[in-house]
């Protein structure tokens, strides 16, 4: 069983859920979670957790991401992207300074209402399945930022740019919301994710070719290990004669191991003495001990 993440290249046309179904068939194996989902018409980044990397998903789910999107000034539809039905047609905004002025005002912090074509539960009910009935619900706006938008062209009605932002921020809605500033409407034409945390498109892999690795036996110097998820936090290493309090998730006093680094930092990844890895732990300065966050040593 292949354990750690895998940088996927989702392609157009597939949900995530049909990227992890497709996978478990590849790979023969059913352990296997997505990160977050990115919309069918959307395309590029999509980390795939597999067996013990299946508990970082959570984790990862809440790393910032950076897209290449399109917007289409004029039209406005009911998923906010160019999938949807037309539900406004007005003249495209003209001027250009006019536009790009709309555009970064965006950046940083701002409060962005989820469409209704979203995973989003509301009384434990998604908002697809509500706006499929024909249903729209209130929502309540949410805090996200957009850390950096770039354009990168304008050809009008059409606005191309890169946009770095939160977790949980829709790039459809934010081209919805730019449209609706401008006075004329808006949605997205395309959407390209390019990194999801430490993953990068340039280093992203399409089903095929991971099809074709795994017939090799070369996939797994393509998947990123557990343990390397944790590359920033501080090591440290238990002394033999508390390798038993570690493998059974037990918290760990300072003399129960020695650390490369501040063995006082908030979290470190720990090891058993013969250098397996076990799991995070998270440093409690109130009890003046290490409590385990998320441990990795079991199947």
């Amino acid at each position: 069983m292949f354990d750690g993440v895998l940088n996927v290249y989702k392609e157009k046309g597939y949900t995530s859920h049909d990227v992890v179904a497709k996978l478990r068939g590849i790979l023969r194996q059913k352990k296997i979670g997505h990160t977050g989902t990115l919309d069918p018409d959307a395309e590029g980044v999509l980390p795939v957790c597999l067996g013990k990397g299946t508990r970082l998903c959570d984790m990862l789910t809440d790393n910032s991401k950076a897209y290449r999107a399109v917007l289409l000034l004029g039209l406005e539809t009911d998923t906010q992207d160019i999938s949807g039905q037309v539900v406004a047609e007005r003249p495209p905004e003209t001027r250009e300074e006019k536009v790009r002025e709309a555009v970064m005002g965006f950046e940083g912090e701002y409060a962005q209402i989820p469409p209704m074509y979203s995973a989003l539960k509301v009384n434990g009910k998604k908002l697809y399945e509500l706006a499929r009935a024909g249903k729209t619900v209130e929502r309540q706006p949410r805090q996200v930022t957009i850390h950096e938008i770039v354009i990168e062209s304008v050809e009008l009605p059409r606005v191309a740019m890169t946009v770095r932002c939160s977790k949980g921020t829709y790039i459809r809605t934010l081209c919805h919301d730019i449209g609706r500033k401008l006075g004329c409407g808006g949605c997205m034409e395309s959407l390209l994710r390019v990194q999801a945390g430490r993953f990068l498109l340039e280093d992203s892999l399409k089903l095929e070719e991971i099809e074709r690795l795994a017939g090799q036996g070369a996939l797994e110097e393509r998947i990123v290990p557990v343990e390397a998820m944790f590359q920033d936090y501080v090591r440290a290493v238990t002394i033999p004669g508390a390798d038993a309090l570690v493998r059974n998730g037990n918290p760990l006093r300072l003399k129960d191991i020695w650390t490369e680094g501040n063995g006082t930092d908030k979290y470190c990844r720990v090891y058993d003495s013969g250098g397996t890895f076990m799991g995070i732990y998270e440093w409690k300065p109130e009890r003046s001990c290490l409590m385990p966050w998320k441990m990795f040593l079991g199947g």
